[in-house]
């Protein structure tokens, strides 16, 4: 039995492998609607050659929010069927990739695929590990969201409050993650960040502040967790590096993933901590161009476009 028609939501600017990737796996009810900020970002004059199923959306400036969540809400709001599909645009989409989604999701509802962040520069290199861990481990053991892949319809959330909500936040699948009840599958897709400094400190500032209003009671239990292991590595340098190189690769293998930086584990711990340090002093901090100050899970400033 064929799945019903099925909006997917792809907010970006410019128009990337993963467009097409995805736009070769619609059914010829299905749409993609490409969401991005201005009529003329680079992807819009791609879209015009697209298929006929292929959208564009225009959401124009966030006020009050992230743009990402802004990208998603007016996504949402333009989206013509009550199946819905979130996904970005930087990892490869194999051509199952849509069709997979749709089987899991009539075993178990909605579901979320899992990130695995491949880092492009020394800082994101380093951090691997520590996403591993708390990024793709922590999602598929707490069956959270990731909008880089997440199906559901309409009717398995309050979408009226959910959409009133993203539009005075951060973190789209921070809040869905609140709001749906999903099924988190072992299923992992490599995303690379990265490629200076600068954008990968932007970033561990995002996640840790995501963390901070999204689990305000995890937080704190991380941040202790995190310095008595730091303390531990610099007591027991030999034996500490043996049993991280042991849980990062355990933690690597469970997911199918083969990758040397699993034993970064050990210096990743010991930045960990200074580093959790200085985000949690950060008042703002930059994504997609724009530079935010996130005072609480719904206050948001937009302090720079």
């Amino acid at each position: 039995m064929d799945p019903p028609p099925t909006s997917v939501l792809l907010p970006t600017v410019e128009w990337t492998d993963a467009c097409g990737e995805v736009a070769a796996q619609l059914r010829p009810a299905d749409e993609l609607l490409v969401v991005c900020d201005h009529a003329d970002d680079p992807v819009a004059e791609r879209v015009g050659d697209a298929p006929a199923n292929v959208c564009l959306v225009v959401a124009g400036d966030p006020e009050g929010c992230s743009g990402k969540a802004n990208a998603i809400a007016a996504g949402m709001a333009a989206a013509r069927h009550d199946r819905l599909v979130w996904t970005d645009d930087d990892f490869h989409h194999p051509p199952d990739w849509l069709d997979c989604l749709h089987d899991a999701y009539e075993r178990h509802g909605p579901v979320s695929e899992l990130p695995f962040f491949v880092g492009r520069d020394p800082l994101s290199t380093l951090l691997e590990p520590i996403y591993a861990l708390g990024g793709t481990l922590g999602t598929y053991a707490g069956d959270r969201a990731w909008a880089g892949a997440v199906l559901f319809e309409r009717s398995d959330l309050d979408e009226e409050r959910f959409l009133a909500d993203l539009r005075r936040t951060v973190s789209d699948d921070g809040l869905l993650s609140e709001r749906l009840d999903v099924t988190a599958l072992r299923r992992v897709r490599r995303v690379e960040v990265g490629g200076s400094i600068r954008p990968s400190l932007e970033r561990h500032v995002r996640f840790t502040k995501i963390v901070s209003h999204h689990d305000p009671n995890g937080l704190a239990p991380m941040a202790l967790v995190t310095t008595v292991l730091a303390a531990a590595c610099l007591l027991a340098p030999l034996y500490a590096i043996g049993v991280t190189s042991l849980i990062a690769a355990s933690v690597y293998a469970f997911f199918g993933v083969r990758r040397r930086t699993a034993f970064l584990l050990f210096p990743a711990v010991l930045v960990q901590a200074p580093l959790t340090a200085y985000v949690l002093a950060r008042r703002t901090f930059v994504w997609g161009g724009r530079r935010y100050r996130w005072n609480s899970t719904f206050d948001v400033e937009v302090v720079d476009q």
